[in-house]
């Protein structure tokens, strides 16, 4: 049965406005920090690896699934495909990039997913550069993966937030910050100051960025629970937490406010190239943390497969 689709149209601020924004924002948390419209840099590139080189062209953004589809049990009927969502955000032949959750049937367990995949179309086949990250039942430590080269699979279960795009070079808004000296991890800064900002007008925002310096808090989902996950501290005792390494390579998606879809308003996963990965929460070495990210804001919002029960 074909998913459930609906569509919203964003507030999209000029490019200008949104760095004025942010800089606002960021300046309450941060002790340095430089907002400025920029060319995008070749993602194709190191450290990014990404399956497309840019960011831009028609952005949309989209949540699929949600939380619900994986506790309090998980349904392990939602599986999703990327190539599907491309179609389903009616952009065919698309760059994706975000924050899920592998698929089961692909790792054998369940998994955090790093999604970076330019979709199949135009007779070409997809591009998939997407990571995983896996605990380990031996050691109890993370397994990260490069989940489109090990698995060939485009496939992500119960629940995702994703940002996609033509892949295309053009203008982006790099945000770098340094020292943190406020309670917000960087995501949640950006996004609460969009949300004071612009009120009830959504803004949705996706796109990288690296944790270039210092170390952050990182979950990784260890394999279904057989005990019905109740509460949050059941959750948090389920999940598998680190103190992980920069450099990390982070893959953000978050809205300035719920338009009434049980949305989940910032989801951000990373990868690195020295085998860490998972879940951002926040950096725990805030007087040296440095953050270098490239955003744009997206024109449309897809909410894809709207758990029943939240």
């Amino acid at each position: 049965m074909a998913a459930s689709v609906e569509k919203s149209a964003l507030h999209v601020p000029s490019l200008e406005e949104f760095c004025q924004v942010l800089r606002d924002g960021l300046k309450s948390n941060f002790a340095e920090v430089q907002v400025s419209v920029v060319d995008c840099p070749d993602l194709t590139q190191a450290p990014y690896t990404f399956a497309a080189a840019g960011l831009c062209g028609n952005p949309r953004i989209a949540d699929v699934g949600g939380v619900p589809h994986l506790i309090p049990l998980p349904q392990t009927d939602k599986i999703y495909n990327l190539n599907n969502i491309a179609d389903e955000v009616e952009l065919p032949s698309a760059f994706i990039l975000g924050a899920g959750a592998a698929s089961f049937k692909a790792v054998g367990v369940n998994a955090e997913l790093m999604p970076n995949v330019f979709t199949k179309g135009d007779g070409k086949p997809e591009v998939n550069h997407s990571y995983s990250a896996k605990i380990d039942p031996v050691t109890g430590g993370c397994v990260l993966e490069k989940y489109g080269e090990k698995y060939n699979s485009c496939d992500f279960a119960l629940l995702a937030n994703l940002y996609i795009s033509e892949g295309r070079p053009g203008k982006v808004v790099e945000v770098r910050s340094c020292r943190r000296t406020g309670p917000s991890n960087f995501v949640t800064c950006m996004r609460e100051a969009l949300g004071k900002h612009f009120g009830a007008k959504p803004v949705g925002v996706g796109g990288t960025f690296l944790i270039q310096k210092g170390k952050a808090k990182i979950h990784v989902m260890p394999d279904f629970s057989p005990c019905p996950l109740n509460s949050d501290e059941d959750l948090n005792n389920w999940l598998k937490f680190f103190d992980m390494n920069s450099p990390l390579i982070c893959q953000s998606v978050f809205v300035s406010r719920d338009l009434g879809f049980d949305l989940r308003v910032e989801h951000t996963h990373c990868f690195s190239h020295h085998g860490e990965g998972g879940h951002y929460h926040y950096d725990t070495t805030p007087d040296v943390v440095e953050y270098l990210g490239y955003f744009l804001p997206a024109e449309y919002l897809y909410r894809i497969d709207r758990p029943k029960k939240t």
